[in-house]
């Protein structure tokens, strides 16, 4: 256990860079008692390992890391030190100074797909990030800082995935779009408590903003994150109370920047998205019958189409009298001054936030151009 740590307290020397205020690399081996020197870091990162880990004692986490660890002194062919630098994430650094430097790449990617078999065989599923390889032992730390970035992709493509730095694409900031229009309509359908259109909307803008970004995990985050921040700000707003808002979207984004994976960052953002527009929602309504409910879902649906009384009347199967009047008595307004309402707080919300036409204003906002002027 004492050369154990010993080993770890190295290879952290090594992977934080700090050795070099210490003494230099040669005096540390004789001192730790290490003949290697790693010049590579592969990231062995457990899939799901914050759902497997949820709920579990200390020792079952020790145990599956001891599990892992012991695996893979099996297996490794080439000297190693190890560490783990986060819950379920381990620092393996490799010494392939015996291996041609020609051959180095192939061979890595080789050792990687077998300690993912080995690893599938004990139950314990990987992900791997490959940094490149630095003879200086005062680069191992790029090599580390490259393999952390390699993982990125994971984010967007899954579990049980190799990944080498090399395979990350640069990004040419000027060639980016700001999606002006879609954020936009994803706010004003905010603005107007449109539920369903919001979390189509936000779904929308998120598969657009991974592709333009080459699915930059950092980027991605950052984005959508404004994009609820803005939200939330739209909500308040609309004179919502703000106590719980901020409170919520302070929380809602903390979780967001720890999570893990592409489909369950989605679902957060859009059940957070919904729950921010009914919000706006219930400033319209308040308790209303199921039937007047619907009636408000396919008048917001329909708000950029030429919609009737006779038209949301027979969506409801009433007759145009019965639901007028069933209308009136609930909500306090007639059916088409509340859905003219509806459009008119959408062509405000882009009159005061946007610098489009009054023309390109009133295609989403389903009014006739002559209404806005």
């Amino acid at each position: 256990m004492v050369e154990e740590l010993t080993k770890i307290s190295f290879s952290q020397l090594l992977l934080s860079g700090t050795f070099v205020h210490v003494a230099p690399f040669e005096v540390l081996q004789e001192k730790y008692g290490v003949n290697i020197q790693p010049n590579v870091v592969v990231l062995v990162s457990m899939d799901r390992y914050p759902d497997l880990a949820e709920g579990k004692p200390i020792e079952w986490k020790m145990n599956i890391g001891r599990k892992l660890i012991e695996e893979l002194d099996t297996i490794l062919p080439i000297p190693f030190l190890w560490a783990w630098t986060e819950e379920g994430v381990l620092a393996l650094l490799l010494d392939f100074h015996k291996v041609n430097t020609q051959d180095r790449k192939k061979e890595v990617l080789l050792l990687a797909e077998e300690i993912q078999t080995v690893s599938d065989q004990v139950g314990i599923h990987v992900s791997i990030g490959i940094g490149k390889f630095y003879d200086n032992p005062t680069d191992l730390i790029c090599s580390y800082e490259e393999a952390k970035k390699s993982m990125s992709g994971r984010f967007f493509q899954g579990n049980k995935l190799i990944f080498h730095t090399d395979m990350r694409k640069n990004m040419v900031e000027s060639l980016k779009i700001p999606l002006t229009k879609e954020k936009s309509e994803l706010f004003s359908l905010v603005r107007i408590g449109h539920t369903e259109g919001a979390v189509t909307q936000i779904k929308g803008i998120m598969n657009r903003v991974a592709d333009i970004y080459d699915y930059n995990e950092d980027v991605f985050k950052s984005e959508v994150i404004d994009l609820l921040m803005m939200m939330s700000r739209i909500v308040l707003e609309a004179g919502v109370s703000p106590i719980s808002i901020l409170t919520n979207t302070a929380n809602v984004i903390q979780d967001l920047y720890h999570t893990i994976r592409y489909d369950k960052f989605v679902m957060k953002v859009c059940t957070y998205s919904k729950w921010l527009t009914e919000q706006v929602e219930k400033t319209y309504i308040h308790d209303v019958s199921p039937l007047i409910k619907n009636a408000i879902r396919y008048m917001k649906e329909n708000h950029q189409k030429v919609v009737s009384l006779e038209d949301i009347a027979q969506y409801c199967h009433l007759s145009r009298y019965h639901f007028s009047h069933l209308f009136k008595n609930e909500v306090g307004t007639s059916v088409m001054d509340f859905f003219n309402k509806l459009r008119i707080d959408k062509s405000l919300f882009y009159l005061e936030k946007t610098d489009f036409s009054v023309q390109e204003i009133a295609i989403p906002s389903g009014l006739p151009r002559f209404q806005l002027l």
